[in-house]
């Protein structure tokens, strides 16, 4: 939410260096996006998921794919495995997935929420005053409050719709349609979703899922200052899958 693309330009290089190419793109409505400030709606971004995945495998067949989100973008991938066309990918890797449900909110917050979106849908809100700290980076910190790209008050209608597909990502695990391997990646100082729906999420997806805790882990978990470790983690985890499913090994693509 509120982030665009270059929430990868530290991770991305990295895994390119080790074999693994990196493609990343605006949502819908954010970054440099189309009808930027603007809700798209969760079907619409898990549609363009979905395409982004077929362009890339008609680009490169035979190589395996996998969708890589962080917070909403999590929340996106999360639904569209669990959507009527399952996304076609390898494998997901799920960092810091935004699944605070309507149902896991205060009854005052859903109230307030309903009656703002559906009366001011246009109001811009920001999370200035909260004191929450996404990221121990401060450079990035700093990076991201001059960035023009970053919206740093979005609609209230968009914070509507995030609602609304963070309670999709919720009940996901129930209704999955495929048994696609998951890397679930959260920090137990995460001061933007709730630890309690994390891991309730987490504990649902079973077996399916491979789940790490980072103690020192903020919201942002791959632009934390400790955040090279966790490229590694990902990076391991695809060789691990790639080498179960394939038998080949993603660092001699």
């Amino acid at each position: 939410m509120s982030d665009y693309s270059q929430a990868f330009d530290l991770p991305g290089p990295w895994w390119a260096a080790h074999g693994v190419s990196v493609y990343a793109y605006d949502q819908r409505g954010f970054g440099a996006a189309p009808n930027r400030g603007l809700w798209a709606g969760a079907a619409v971004m898990r549609n363009d998921l979905d395409d982004c995945v077929d362009a890339i495998r008609a680009k490169f067949p035979g190589v395996p794919v996998y969708a890589l989100g962080e917070s909403m973008g999590a929340s996106v991938v999360l639904t569209a495995l669990a959507s009527t066309r399952a996304l076609r990918v390898t494998g997901a890797i799920l960092v810091s997935p935004a699944v605070w449900s309507r149902e896991d909110m205060p009854l005052l917050y859903r109230a307030v929420l309903w009656a703002v979106a559906h009366t001011v849908p246009g109001l811009h809100v920001s999370g200035e005053g909260l004191h929450i700290l996404a990221t121990d980076n401060f450079p990035v910190l700093r990076r991201l409050a001059r960035d023009p790209l970053y919206e740093h008050s979005p609609r209230v209608d968009q914070v509507y719709g995030l609602v609304n597909l963070m309670s999709q990502a919720r009940d996901a695990p129930l209704q999955l349609r495929t048994h696609t391997p998951i890397l679930f990646l959260y920090g137990g100082n995460d001061q933007v979703i709730p630890a309690s729906p994390t891991k309730a999420v987490a504990q649902a997806l079973g077996r399916r899922a491979t789940v790490i805790r980072y103690p020192k882990g903020y919201h942002m978990l791959l632009r934390d200052l400790e955040g090279p470790a966790r490229w590694a983690d990902i990076l391991g985890w695809i060789r691990k899958t790639d080498a179960n499913v394939s038998g080949n090994v993603a660092g001699s693509r």
